[in-house]
């Protein structure tokens, strides 16, 4: 199920929701793993049980605008991914769109005000 190829409306695959799961217990909890998934979605994903395709290189040019649409510059805090867990999964699971998932940090919570 996650290397599903996109559709008309250029949504990335879903992924499975065993792998999304997985993603999402790991990021509610684990720091090590949370600065991972800041830093390379892609291995992430892969060490929370996504199997990389191999030889499609179709599957692989997928994999690479999944990640694209994973990447943050902050991640929200753990009790917010846990609070929004449901609604996470929906999404990670229906298939990427052009709104990345809501794993960056709240724009109110660090709000910078210049002088």
């Amino acid at each position: 199920m996650a290397t599903k190829k996109t559709g008309a409306s250029g949504k990335a695959a879903p992924l499975d929701p065993k792998v999304a799961g997985k993603l999402l217990d790991k990021l509610s909890t684990d720091n090590e793993f949370r600065r991972l998934f800041k830093k390379d979605p892609k291995a992430a994903l892969v060490q929370a049980g996504y199997k990389l395709p191999k030889g499609d290189t179709a599957a692989l040019a997928e994999l690479e605008r999944t990640c694209c649409c994973m990447a943050v510059q902050s991640i929200a805090p753990k009790a917010d991914v846990i609070k929004a867990r449901d609604a996470l999964h929906t999404m990670l699971t229906a298939g990427l769109g052009m709104t990345p998932i809501q794993l960056n940090v709240s724009s109110t919570a660090l709000r910078r005000t210049r002088k």
